[in-house]
């Protein structure tokens, strides 16, 4: 299970035990980069995604872990921050 921050794994973990592993992604993976083009209005608004370079070590290791995984699950916050960090994480991790 992917989580935003490290405080919720570490609950959530407490709760579902050692048959599963809680992770956190710490937030955000993903930003646009600071320059014109990232956003392309000509192609139907396409943007360019990029690593953010603090959570490309922690990347790795949710991919690792998910690899090793029956299933993962995304858990984020039910609202549009924790929907769009799901969203950066799963693209990441595919």
């Amino acid at each position: 299970m992917i989580v935003e921050s490290p405080a919720k794994a570490t609950k959530i973990q407490k709760f579902l035990g050692d048959e599963y592993k809680v992770l956190a992604s710490y937030g955000h993976v993903r930003d646009l980069p600071p320059k014109n083009g990232s956003v392309r209005p000509d192609e139907s608004f396409a943007m360019d995604w990029e690593l953010l370079p603090r959570a490309r070590e922690r990347m790795r290791e949710l991919k690792a872990a998910a690899a090793a995984a029956d299933r993962v699950v995304l858990a984020t916050d039910p609202d549009r921050e924790g929907e769009a960090i799901s969203w950066h994480v799963l693209q990441e991790l595919e």
